[in-house]
């Protein structure tokens, strides 16, 4: 499944040739470097669609950020057709618009990540008005680009943020579900030890027609959640990590129609390459654990991501 070959934009040295630095980069806390970018996985039979990852995101350990056209240059070497780039904040979501207009291979979401969602509500501008309304009028006024199909990331996320950041995380994510059926667009949830409480805000808010719970992180129990209500389950490399035994279980009882695939790149890199960066053309490794685990080959596989991914966020050409 593996080349041996990182992409030439992720190689560490061909950019100290170009750029060399004035002096070496500190290596983390212990002294061992991070290992660079990972070697590229063998190209899918069919194309698919990388359902989340983050391309203004850098990785510090590389010491420079590739370039969003070599990004998916490499990413569809390795038949990875598109992305969807998605926005976490103010800044990254005006990013994913500027992305979404200067490559046709990129599809947008934009969003408040819930751990940034509490600050903004304890503060106000000097009229008195909530930050968090503030950032949210603007999220909404970005969502009307054609391009940008989804609201996300949003939801809730109580493994960073304290009971006391609850009420905010939840005003947030019902803000963001308001927005989502009011653009008839995709809702893309970042849940992350919160899934009781997901789950209740969206029954009583009423999903939007698409709800998709990226990195996928529940177990069996959610997965019947999701297929009773129609709602899809993106999974990233998290799946191939060996102590991930609930989202195997996971996988196995989904319903094949409600299966996305993404990288949420930099992060959630899959083994064997765990501890390295992430990146789109990385996306074949997962997509070929899916199928291993699944009993399917490489391109029903593909086709059947590529078909899902497309219904949630229509064409890429259109």
């Amino acid at each position: 499944m593996c080349t041996q070959e990182v992409p030439r934009p992720y190689r560490r040295d061909v950019h100290e040739s170009l750029q060399p630095r004035k002096q070496p980069p500190e290596p983390p806390a212990g002294g061992k470097p991070r290992p660079g970018f990972a070697p590229a996985p063998l190209r899918l039979p069919v194309p698919v669609y990388d359902n989340h990852t983050h391309f203004d995101f850098g990785d510090s350990s590389l010491g420079h950020r590739v370039g969003l056209k070599d990004a998916l240059d490499a990413a569809e070497a390795v038949g990875v057709a598109g992305a969807v780039q998605v926005g976490c904040d103010l800044a990254s979501s005006r990013y994913t618009v500027e992305a979404v207009e200067a490559d046709p291979r990129v599809l947008g979401a934009v969003a408040i990540h819930p751990n940034d969602a509490p600050e903004l509500a304890g503060a106000t501008t000097a009229d008195g008005v909530s930050l968090l309304d503030v950032a949210l009028a603007e999220i909404d006024a970005l969502a009307a680009h054609p391009r940008i199909r989804a609201i996300g990331e949003t939801g809730l996320d109580y493994f960073r943020t304290g009971q006391e950041g609850v009420a905010g995380q939840k005003y947030s994510f019902r803000r963001h579900i308001e927005i989502a059926k009011k653009r008839s667009l995709a809702l893309q949830i970042h849940d992350r030890d919160a899934h009781d409480d997901v789950v209740s805000v969206l029954r009583e808010e009423g999903p939007p027609s698409c709800v998709v719970f990226h990195c996928f992180s529940g177990d069996g129990d959610l997965a019947r959640i999701c297929n009773e209500n129609g709602w899809y389950m993106s999974f990233s490399g998290t799946l191939t990590f060996k102590n991930a035994n609930n989202l195997r279980e996971a996988l196995a009882m989904a319903d094949p129609a409600l299966l996305l695939v993404e990288t949420d790149a930099p992060f959630l890199t899959p083994h064997p390459h765990r501890g390295r960066p992430n990146a789109s053309y990385m996306l074949p490794y997962t997509v070929q654990s899916m199928g291993q685990l699944l009993g399917r080959d490489l391109a029903d596989m593909g086709q059947l991501l590529r078909s899902n991914t497309e219904a949630v966020y229509g064409s890429w050409a259109g």
